[in-house]
This record gives structure tokens, sequence and C-alpha cells, in this order.
């Protein structure tokens, strides 16, 4: 007859299996709970005579909502004359825009139709984010994708202005997760697979596109009231 367990029976149990498993990464876990969310954003061009249609850029994008709500970068979708969204399953649907924030560089389109497996992101207010909050950052830079890269948050309540001078962003989020373009429109996330942000610009002090560990997002808060929805 086997005896009974004893805690220190069950103590050396789950002690071997801390000590011969290794388990997933914070910044793996955060990944993986948020990577059905993400989204490829293509412009396109107006079909030509023969109907093939070139691609004008890509972006990042994430969906917040049952409905096919996603939210990117104004700048990500503003040029291009025709919009798709690819899941993370590789479906693929059309997009269109149906609302803008541009004081805050965000927009919101909805894709026509969606995979069955869609699974809108969960949302999480920046009340209690703080300077050294670990964060992921997730999007398809340079077109290559969907890629995680993690810091941390390095400040909060920036300000940006564009390049161009055309337009200051403001109560941005600071972090040093790897962007580069085509990073835009992406979510930044805490550990739990959360968003907390839009990340919507790298800071260039040279001419080169190039991360140099200053990135900025817009806080939730902004994003959720750009697509109707009450603030977290």
């Amino acid at each position: 007859m086997p005896r009974p367990l004893t805690q220190k029976d069950i103590d050396q149990a789950v002690l071997h299996t801390l000590t011969t498993q290794v388990l997933p990464s914070p910044a793996a876990q955060a990944y993986e709970k948020i990577r059905r969310s993400v989204v490829r954003v293509r412009g396109l061009s107006v079909p030509d005579a023969k109907g093939e249609q070139k691609q004008l850029g890509v972006g990042t994008g994430v969906l917040v909502a049952d409905q096919g709500l996603v939210l990117t970068n104004l700048h990500v979708v503003v040029a291009a004359p025709r919009l798709e969204v690819v899941f993370e399953d590789g479906h693929t649907s059309v997009a269109d825009v149906v609302g803008t924030q541009p004081e805050h560089d965000l927009a919101v389109i909805k894709a026509r139709n969606l995979p069955d497996d869609a699974q809108p992101a969960t949302l999480r207010s920046t009340a209690d984010l703080a300077v050294g909050d670990q964060v992921v950052a997730v999007g398809f830079p340079f077109g290559i994708g969907p890629s995680a890269s993690a810091g941390v948050v390095s400040g909060l309540r920036r300000e940006f202005r564009s390049p161009e001078g055309e337009r200051l962003l403001t109560n941005l989020i600071q972090f040093d997760a790897a962007a580069n373009p085509g990073s835009s429109g992406g979510p930044l996330v805490t550990m739990d697979g959360e968003v907390v942000g839009i990340v919507t610009a790298i800071l260039n002090p040279t001419e080169h596109r190039v991360f140099v560990g200053i990135g900025f997002a817009v806080p939730i808060e902004n994003a959720a009231a750009a697509a109707g929805m009450p603030p977290h």
C-alpha cells in the first residue's frame, strides 16, 4: 500500500518542476496574449487596368472590438486610397477609415470581415503606469513580423514634434523597446499582454530612419476615445 503524500513530497515535486522546466519569459507570455489581436495594415493604390494594386506602405494595427474596429496611426493610412488588414492567421480583409483623431495621430479603421477566431485585445488604463515598468511593443518593423521587442517605460507625459514640424503630440509614453518604420500603430503592452498605448513615433536625431532608443506611444485612453470606447 503506497504511503500517503506529505507536504515534503509535494514541496520536492514542485521544486523539481521549477528546476527542470524552463518557463516562458514574461515578454514571451505578453506576446502570446496579444499576437492574435495584432494586424498588418497595408496601404494600397487604386487598381490599375489589370486590376493589380501596389503596396504604398505598411504599418501595424490592433483589433479592439468584435465589430472589426482596429486602432492604428493616422499617418499609416492617410495617404492610401485603399486599405487592407492581414490577421495573424493570414486572413485578409479590406478596411475602411471610420474615425480619426489628428491631434493624437490616431485612426480607427474597420475590417469588412473577420476570421472566426478574431480576438480583440484587452485595454488597460495608464493610471498606474510607472517609469521602469516592463513593456513589449509588437508590430511590423520594415514590414517584418509580427515582431516583438521588450523594454521599459522611460518616461511619461512627453511631447514630440514630427520631423516635418507639422504636428505636436503631447502626453506621450516614452519607451525603449525597439520600434522602426512599420511599427507605427502597433500595441505597447504590459507583461499581462494588456494594451496601454499605440506606438506612434521614434526620435530621429539624424536623417536616418532607425531606432536610437527613444520611442513614443499614445496612451490608450486617447486611443479608446478615438474609437468611441469608454476610457480605461
